[in-house]
Protein backbone atom coordinates (compact mmCIF):
# COMPACT_ATOMS: atom_id res chain seq x y z
CA UNK A 1 0.00 0.00 0.00
CA UNK A 2 2.84 2.43 0.84
CA UNK A 3 4.51 1.71 -2.51
CA UNK A 4 1.20 2.26 -4.28
CA UNK A 5 0.74 5.61 -2.54
CA UNK A 6 4.21 6.73 -3.69
CA UNK A 7 3.47 5.67 -7.28
CA UNK A 8 0.15 7.47 -7.51
CA UNK A 9 1.50 10.55 -5.75
CA UNK A 10 3.94 10.82 -8.60
CA UNK A 11 1.10 10.23 -11.06
CA UNK A 12 -1.14 12.87 -9.55
CA UNK A 13 2.26 15.28 -9.46
CA UNK A 14 -19.31 26.34 16.41
CA UNK A 15 -21.09 24.51 13.36
CA UNK A 16 -22.37 26.65 10.53
CA UNK A 17 -25.39 25.49 8.56
CA UNK A 18 -25.20 26.67 5.01
CA UNK A 19 -27.67 25.48 2.41
CA UNK A 20 -26.52 25.78 -1.17
CA UNK A 21 -29.39 25.33 -3.61
CA UNK A 22 -28.56 23.84 -6.98
CA UNK A 23 -31.64 25.26 -8.68
CA UNK A 24 -32.43 24.46 -12.27
CA UNK A 25 -29.81 21.73 -12.62
CA UNK A 26 -30.62 18.62 -14.62
CA UNK A 27 -27.79 16.74 -12.92
CA UNK A 28 -30.27 16.62 -10.03
CA UNK A 29 -28.12 17.61 -7.15
CA UNK A 30 -31.07 19.39 -5.60
CA UNK A 31 -29.30 20.69 -2.53
CA UNK A 32 -25.72 20.68 -1.29
CA UNK A 33 -26.25 21.16 2.43
CA UNK A 34 -23.14 22.14 4.38
CA UNK A 35 -23.70 21.37 8.07
CA UNK A 36 -20.10 21.84 9.24
CA UNK A 37 -17.39 24.13 7.90
CA UNK A 38 -13.96 24.70 9.43
CA UNK A 39 -10.43 25.77 8.52
CA UNK A 40 -8.02 22.84 8.30
CA UNK A 41 -5.30 22.95 10.98
CA UNK A 42 -6.22 26.52 11.96
CA UNK A 43 -5.53 27.88 8.50
CA UNK A 44 -2.17 26.18 7.86
CA UNK A 45 -0.86 26.94 4.37
CA UNK A 46 -0.34 23.94 2.09
CA UNK A 47 2.44 25.06 -0.26
CA UNK A 48 1.08 26.97 -3.25
CA UNK A 49 -2.52 25.93 -2.53
CA UNK A 50 -2.72 28.00 0.64
CA UNK A 51 -5.19 27.28 3.43
CA UNK A 52 -7.73 24.45 3.18
CA UNK A 53 -11.21 24.14 4.61
CA UNK A 54 -13.39 21.17 5.52
CA UNK A 55 -17.02 20.98 4.46
CA UNK A 56 -19.33 18.19 5.68
CA UNK A 57 -23.05 17.61 5.42
CA UNK A 58 -25.67 16.11 3.13
CA UNK A 59 -26.27 16.03 -0.60
CA UNK A 60 -29.89 15.80 -1.72
CA UNK A 61 -30.59 14.14 -5.06
CA UNK A 62 -33.60 13.66 -7.33
CA UNK A 63 -33.72 11.24 -10.26
CA UNK A 64 -36.20 11.15 -13.11
CA UNK A 65 -36.98 7.45 -13.77
CA UNK A 66 -38.24 8.29 -17.27
CA UNK A 67 -34.86 9.51 -18.52
CA UNK A 68 -33.17 6.86 -20.69
CA UNK A 69 -29.89 7.28 -18.78
CA UNK A 70 -31.63 6.25 -15.53
CA UNK A 71 -33.54 3.23 -16.84
CA UNK A 72 -30.79 0.79 -15.89
CA UNK A 73 -31.30 1.57 -12.18
CA UNK A 74 -33.15 -1.48 -10.89
CA UNK A 75 -36.50 -0.72 -9.20
CA UNK A 76 -36.15 3.06 -9.62
CA UNK A 77 -39.66 3.19 -11.10
CA UNK A 78 -41.00 1.47 -7.94
CA UNK A 79 -39.57 4.03 -5.50
CA UNK A 80 -41.65 6.86 -3.96
CA UNK A 81 -41.78 10.01 -6.10
CA UNK A 82 -42.19 13.72 -5.41
CA UNK A 83 -44.69 15.99 -7.16
CA UNK A 84 -42.33 16.22 -10.16
CA UNK A 85 -42.24 12.45 -10.55
CA UNK A 86 -38.66 12.26 -9.28
CA UNK A 87 -37.13 9.83 -6.79
CA UNK A 88 -35.39 11.59 -3.89
CA UNK A 89 -32.52 10.39 -1.70
CA UNK A 90 -29.69 11.86 0.38
CA UNK A 91 -26.07 11.03 1.15
CA UNK A 92 -23.35 12.09 3.58
CA UNK A 93 -20.45 14.02 2.05
CA UNK A 94 -17.04 15.19 3.32
CA UNK A 95 -14.81 17.59 1.37
CA UNK A 96 -11.37 19.15 1.80
CA UNK A 97 -10.70 22.05 -0.58
CA UNK A 98 -8.54 25.16 -0.95
CA UNK A 99 -10.15 28.20 0.68
CA UNK A 100 -9.19 30.21 -2.39
CA UNK A 101 -10.38 28.22 -5.44
CA UNK A 102 -7.91 30.11 -7.63
CA UNK A 103 -5.07 28.41 -5.76
CA UNK A 104 -6.44 24.93 -6.46
CA UNK A 105 -5.23 22.81 -9.36
CA UNK A 106 -8.69 22.34 -10.89
CA UNK A 107 -8.73 18.64 -10.05
CA UNK A 108 -11.19 16.69 -7.91
CA UNK A 109 -9.94 13.46 -6.33
CA UNK A 110 -12.84 11.30 -5.16
CA UNK A 111 -12.51 8.24 -2.96
CA UNK A 112 -15.28 5.66 -3.23
CA UNK A 113 -15.14 4.70 0.43
CA UNK A 114 -14.71 0.99 1.14
CA UNK A 115 -17.81 0.19 3.20
CA UNK A 116 -18.22 3.82 4.16
CA UNK A 117 -14.65 4.42 5.32
CA UNK A 118 -11.93 6.93 4.48
CA UNK A 119 -8.46 5.77 3.39
CA UNK A 120 -7.25 8.46 1.00
CA UNK A 121 -5.23 10.48 3.49
CA UNK A 122 -3.56 7.36 4.88
CA UNK A 123 -2.54 6.08 1.46
CA UNK A 124 -1.59 9.30 -0.30
CA UNK A 125 -0.49 11.50 2.61
CA UNK A 126 0.88 8.91 5.08
CA UNK A 127 -1.68 10.09 7.62
CA UNK A 128 -3.11 8.45 10.71
CA UNK A 129 -6.56 6.99 9.96
CA UNK A 130 -9.46 9.20 11.06
CA UNK A 131 -13.12 9.54 10.12
CA UNK A 132 -12.88 13.28 10.82
CA UNK A 133 -9.22 14.40 10.68
CA UNK A 134 -8.25 17.21 13.05
CA UNK A 135 -4.56 16.86 13.96
CA UNK A 136 -1.36 17.21 11.89
CA UNK A 137 -0.86 13.42 12.17
CA UNK A 138 -4.33 12.85 10.69
CA UNK A 139 -3.51 15.01 7.66
CA UNK A 140 -0.06 13.50 7.15
CA UNK A 141 2.50 15.06 4.85
CA UNK A 142 -0.08 16.94 2.75
CA UNK A 143 1.07 15.47 -0.58
CA UNK A 144 -2.26 15.94 -2.35
CA UNK A 145 -3.20 19.17 -0.60
CA UNK A 146 0.16 20.78 -1.36
CA UNK A 147 -0.69 20.28 -5.03
CA UNK A 148 -4.13 21.90 -4.71
CA UNK A 149 -6.42 18.88 -5.10
CA UNK A 150 -10.01 19.06 -3.90
CA UNK A 151 -10.63 15.83 -1.95
CA UNK A 152 -14.09 14.31 -1.67
CA UNK A 153 -15.94 11.42 -0.03
CA UNK A 154 -19.63 10.49 -0.21
CA UNK A 155 -21.71 7.68 1.27
CA UNK A 156 -23.00 5.24 -1.34
CA UNK A 157 -24.34 2.31 0.75
CA UNK A 158 -27.48 2.30 2.92
CA UNK A 159 -26.39 -0.56 5.18
CA UNK A 160 -22.98 0.41 6.57
CA UNK A 161 -22.45 0.46 10.37
CA UNK A 162 -23.22 3.58 12.38
CA UNK A 163 -20.60 6.30 12.04
CA UNK A 164 -19.60 5.44 8.46
CA UNK A 165 -20.42 7.50 5.35
CA UNK A 166 -23.94 6.47 4.36
CA UNK A 167 -26.59 7.04 1.68
CA UNK A 168 -30.27 7.04 2.64
CA UNK A 169 -31.65 5.04 -0.27
CA UNK A 170 -35.34 4.83 -1.21
CA UNK A 171 -37.34 1.66 -0.62
CA UNK A 172 -39.05 0.04 -3.60
CA UNK A 173 -42.73 -0.89 -3.20
CA UNK A 174 -45.38 -2.52 -5.39
CA UNK A 175 -48.13 0.12 -5.51
CA UNK A 176 -47.55 0.93 -1.82
CA UNK A 177 -47.46 -2.77 -0.91
CA UNK A 178 -44.26 -4.21 0.54
CA UNK A 179 -42.04 -6.13 -1.87
CA UNK A 180 -40.59 -9.37 -0.51
CA UNK A 181 -37.90 -11.71 -1.77
CA UNK A 182 -35.36 -14.28 -0.69
CA UNK A 183 -32.08 -13.06 0.81
CA UNK A 184 -29.09 -15.20 1.78
CA UNK A 185 -26.84 -14.64 4.76
CA UNK A 186 -23.48 -16.43 4.87
CA UNK A 187 -21.00 -16.67 7.74
CA UNK A 188 -18.11 -18.72 9.12
CA UNK A 189 -17.76 -18.29 12.91
CA UNK A 190 -14.23 -17.56 14.13
CA UNK A 191 -15.22 -19.12 17.45
CA UNK A 192 -18.19 -21.03 18.79
CA UNK A 193 -21.10 -18.66 19.42
CA UNK A 194 -24.84 -18.88 20.18
CA UNK A 195 -25.80 -16.24 17.58
CA UNK A 196 -24.54 -14.90 14.26
CA UNK A 197 -25.41 -11.79 12.19
CA UNK A 198 -27.45 -12.10 9.01
CA UNK A 199 -25.60 -9.33 7.16
CA UNK A 200 -21.97 -9.05 6.10
CA UNK A 201 -19.33 -7.41 8.33
CA UNK A 202 -21.70 -5.90 10.91
CA UNK A 203 -23.77 -4.20 8.22
CA UNK A 204 -27.52 -3.70 8.47
CA UNK A 205 -29.62 -6.63 7.26
CA UNK A 206 -32.74 -6.56 5.12
CA UNK A 207 -35.79 -6.77 7.38
CA UNK A 208 -37.39 -10.19 7.90
CA UNK A 209 -40.82 -10.38 6.25
CA UNK A 210 -42.06 -13.35 8.29
CA UNK A 211 -40.03 -15.05 11.01
CA UNK A 212 -42.08 -18.22 10.49
CA UNK A 213 -42.10 -18.29 6.68
CA UNK A 214 -41.84 -21.78 5.16
CA UNK A 215 -39.32 -20.30 2.70
CA UNK A 216 -36.73 -19.80 5.46
CA UNK A 217 -34.01 -22.42 5.87
CA UNK A 218 -30.47 -22.87 7.21
CA UNK A 219 -27.68 -25.12 5.93
CA UNK A 220 -24.15 -26.03 7.00
CA UNK A 221 -21.05 -27.22 5.07
CA UNK A 222 -17.42 -27.86 5.85
CA UNK A 223 -16.07 -26.85 2.41
CA UNK A 224 -17.55 -24.59 -0.29
CA UNK A 225 -18.09 -27.44 -2.77
CA UNK A 226 -19.67 -29.80 -0.22
CA UNK A 227 -23.41 -30.49 -0.52
CA UNK A 228 -25.17 -28.32 2.08
CA UNK A 229 -26.91 -30.13 4.93
CA UNK A 230 -30.21 -28.62 6.03
CA UNK A 231 -30.58 -27.84 9.73
CA UNK A 232 -34.03 -28.63 11.14
CA UNK A 233 -36.17 -25.49 11.37
CA UNK A 234 -37.03 -26.29 14.98
CA UNK A 235 -33.35 -25.94 15.96
CA UNK A 236 -32.78 -22.33 14.87
CA UNK A 237 -34.63 -19.02 15.12
CA UNK A 238 -34.35 -15.32 14.37
CA UNK A 239 -33.27 -13.32 17.41
CA UNK A 240 -34.23 -9.99 15.83
CA UNK A 241 -34.03 -8.36 12.39
CA UNK A 242 -30.26 -8.72 12.36
CA UNK A 243 -29.22 -12.11 13.78
CA UNK A 244 -30.04 -15.79 14.17
CA UNK A 245 -29.55 -18.32 16.97
CA UNK A 246 -28.92 -22.08 16.80
CA UNK A 247 -29.55 -24.65 19.50
CA UNK A 248 -26.16 -25.73 20.80
CA UNK A 249 -24.50 -22.75 19.09
CA UNK A 250 -22.66 -22.26 15.81
CA UNK A 251 -19.40 -24.19 15.45
CA UNK A 252 -16.10 -22.51 14.64
CA UNK A 253 -14.91 -22.84 11.04
CA UNK A 254 -18.08 -24.28 9.53
CA UNK A 255 -19.87 -22.58 6.62
CA UNK A 256 -23.45 -21.58 7.42
CA UNK A 257 -26.08 -20.16 5.08
CA UNK A 258 -29.44 -18.70 6.08
CA UNK A 259 -32.01 -18.05 3.36
CA UNK A 260 -34.99 -16.00 4.50
CA UNK A 261 -37.86 -14.02 3.04
CA UNK A 262 -37.05 -10.34 3.42
CA UNK A 263 -39.02 -7.18 2.74
CA UNK A 264 -38.39 -3.58 1.64
CA UNK A 265 -35.55 -3.75 -0.90
CA UNK A 266 -33.53 -0.56 -1.24
CA UNK A 267 -32.94 0.93 -4.68
CA UNK A 268 -29.24 0.16 -4.40
CA UNK A 269 -28.37 1.52 -7.85
CA UNK A 270 -28.90 5.05 -6.55
CA UNK A 271 -25.37 4.72 -5.16
CA UNK A 272 -24.08 4.60 -8.74
CA UNK A 273 -26.35 7.42 -9.92
CA UNK A 274 -25.56 9.63 -6.93
CA UNK A 275 -21.84 9.25 -7.57
CA UNK A 276 -22.37 10.20 -11.21
CA UNK A 277 -24.49 13.24 -10.42
CA UNK A 278 -22.38 14.66 -7.59
CA UNK A 279 -19.13 14.46 -9.58
CA UNK A 280 -20.86 15.94 -12.64
CA UNK A 281 -22.30 18.78 -10.57
CA UNK A 282 -18.96 19.73 -9.01
CA UNK A 283 -17.17 19.44 -12.33
CA UNK A 284 -19.57 21.26 -14.65
CA UNK A 285 -21.76 23.63 -12.62
CA UNK A 286 -20.58 27.23 -12.99
CA UNK A 287 -23.06 28.91 -10.65
CA UNK A 288 -22.65 30.06 -7.05
CA UNK A 289 -24.33 26.80 -6.01
CA UNK A 290 -21.07 24.93 -6.60
CA UNK A 291 -18.97 24.93 -3.39
CA UNK A 292 -15.80 24.00 -5.31
CA UNK A 293 -15.67 26.20 -8.42
CA UNK A 294 -12.92 25.73 -10.94
CA UNK A 295 -12.89 21.92 -11.12
CA UNK A 296 -11.90 20.84 -14.64
CA UNK A 297 -10.96 17.19 -14.14
CA UNK A 298 -12.24 14.45 -11.82
CA UNK A 299 -10.46 11.27 -10.75
CA UNK A 300 -12.04 8.33 -8.94
CA UNK A 301 -10.18 5.88 -6.67
CA UNK A 302 -11.45 2.72 -5.04
CA UNK A 303 -9.83 -0.17 -3.16
CA UNK A 304 -11.09 -3.77 -3.27
CA UNK A 305 -14.88 -3.48 -2.83
CA UNK A 306 -14.88 0.15 -3.94
CA UNK A 307 -12.56 -0.67 -6.83
CA UNK A 308 -15.18 -3.18 -7.98
CA UNK A 309 -17.79 -0.44 -7.55
CA UNK A 310 -15.89 1.72 -10.05
CA UNK A 311 -15.65 -1.19 -12.49
CA UNK A 312 -19.41 -1.69 -12.17
CA UNK A 313 -19.91 2.08 -12.55
CA UNK A 314 -18.05 2.05 -15.86
CA UNK A 315 -19.69 -1.12 -17.18
CA UNK A 316 -23.26 0.04 -16.53
CA UNK A 317 -22.74 3.37 -18.26
CA UNK A 318 -22.58 5.74 -15.30
CA UNK A 319 -19.47 7.57 -16.53
CA UNK A 320 -21.82 9.56 -18.75
CA UNK A 321 -23.99 12.22 -17.10
CA UNK A 322 -27.48 13.38 -18.06
CA UNK A 323 -25.97 15.81 -20.59
CA UNK A 324 -23.85 13.08 -22.22
CA UNK A 325 -20.62 14.43 -20.68
CA UNK A 326 -17.78 12.39 -19.21
CA UNK A 327 -17.85 12.10 -15.40
CA UNK A 328 -14.47 10.69 -14.31
CA UNK A 329 -11.50 11.60 -16.50
CA UNK A 330 -9.39 9.01 -14.69
CA UNK A 331 -10.17 5.93 -12.58
CA UNK A 332 -7.80 4.04 -10.29
CA UNK A 333 -9.09 0.53 -9.53
CA UNK A 334 -6.86 -0.82 -6.77
CA UNK A 335 -7.08 -4.57 -6.03
CA UNK A 336 -10.60 -4.74 -7.46
CA UNK A 337 -9.65 -7.91 -9.31
CA UNK A 338 -11.63 -8.85 -12.40
CA UNK A 339 -15.03 -8.65 -10.72
CA UNK A 340 -17.77 -6.13 -10.16
CA UNK A 341 -20.37 -6.50 -7.44
CA UNK A 342 -23.86 -6.45 -5.94
CA UNK A 343 -24.44 -2.79 -6.67
CA UNK A 344 -27.62 -2.67 -8.77
CA UNK A 345 -30.13 -5.46 -8.27
CA UNK A 346 -33.08 -6.12 -5.97
CA UNK A 347 -32.01 -7.04 -2.43
CA UNK A 348 -28.36 -6.43 -3.35
CA UNK A 349 -25.82 -6.69 -0.52
CA UNK A 350 -23.03 -4.36 -1.60
CA UNK A 351 -20.54 -5.54 1.04
CA UNK A 352 -20.49 -9.14 -0.22
CA UNK A 353 -17.35 -10.17 -2.09
CA UNK A 354 -15.97 -13.44 -3.46
CA UNK A 355 -13.63 -15.23 -1.08
CA UNK A 356 -12.22 -18.74 -1.27
CA UNK A 357 -14.45 -20.02 1.54
CA UNK A 358 -16.55 -17.05 2.64
CA UNK A 359 -19.20 -15.14 0.63
CA UNK A 360 -19.14 -17.78 -2.10
CA UNK A 361 -21.92 -17.75 -4.74
CA UNK A 362 -22.77 -14.05 -4.56
CA UNK A 363 -23.02 -12.05 -7.83
CA UNK A 364 -19.55 -10.53 -7.77
CA UNK A 365 -17.27 -12.16 -10.34
CA UNK A 366 -19.45 -11.57 -13.37
CA UNK A 367 -18.69 -11.48 -17.10
CA UNK A 368 -17.18 -9.44 -18.71
CA UNK A 369 -13.85 -9.34 -16.88
CA UNK A 370 -11.61 -7.38 -19.26
CA UNK A 371 -11.36 -3.84 -20.62
CA UNK A 372 -11.05 -5.14 -24.19
CA UNK A 373 -13.75 -7.35 -25.77
CA UNK A 374 -13.77 -11.02 -24.78
CA UNK A 375 -16.11 -13.89 -25.65
CA UNK A 376 -17.71 -16.08 -23.01
CA UNK A 377 -16.96 -19.66 -24.11
CA UNK A 378 -20.20 -20.94 -22.55
CA UNK A 379 -22.75 -18.38 -23.76
CA UNK A 380 -20.89 -17.13 -26.83
CA UNK A 381 -21.55 -13.56 -25.70
CA UNK A 382 -18.91 -10.91 -26.48
CA UNK A 383 -18.56 -7.87 -24.24
CA UNK A 384 -16.06 -5.70 -22.35
CA UNK A 385 -15.92 -3.60 -19.21
CA UNK A 386 -15.60 -0.43 -21.30
CA UNK A 387 -18.08 -1.31 -24.06
CA UNK A 388 -20.55 1.42 -23.15
CA UNK A 389 -17.96 4.05 -22.25
CA UNK A 390 -16.04 3.58 -25.49
CA UNK A 391 -19.19 3.55 -27.62
CA UNK A 392 -20.30 6.81 -26.00
CA UNK A 393 -16.80 8.37 -26.02
CA UNK A 394 -16.70 8.74 -22.22
CA UNK A 395 -13.99 6.20 -21.36
CA UNK A 396 -11.59 7.44 -18.66
CA UNK A 397 -7.88 6.84 -18.37
CA UNK A 398 -7.90 3.65 -16.32
CA UNK A 399 -5.33 2.19 -13.92
CA UNK A 400 -5.79 -1.37 -12.61
CA UNK A 401 -3.47 -2.14 -9.68
CA UNK A 402 -3.46 -5.79 -8.65
CA UNK A 403 -1.59 -7.97 -6.17
CA UNK A 404 -0.97 -11.71 -6.28
CA UNK A 405 -4.22 -12.20 -4.31
CA UNK A 406 -6.30 -10.85 -7.20
CA UNK A 407 -4.60 -13.14 -9.71
CA UNK A 408 -5.24 -16.20 -7.57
Amino acid sequence: MRIFGMVVRCLLTASVLLSILASGLDARVVQFRVERRAKVLDGKSFAGAGAYEMLAGKVEFALNPALPINRSIVDLTLAPKNTKGEVEFTADFYMLKPVDPAKGNGRLFYEVGNRGGKAMLRVFQKAKVSRDPQTPEEFGDGALMNQGYTLLWMGWQWDVPEGQMRMDMPVATDHDHAITGLVRGNFIPNSSAPTQPLADRNHLAYAIADANSPDDFMTVRDRPADPPRTIARSKWRFVDDSSVALDGGFEMGRIYDVVYRARDPRVVGTGLAGTRDLISFLKYDRTAANPAPGIRFAYGWGVSQSGRFLRHFLYEGFNEDEHNRIVFDGVIDEVGGAGRGSFNHRFAQASRDAEEFFNVFYPVDMFPFTDAPETDPVTGRTDSLLSHAEARHVAPKLFHILSNSEYF
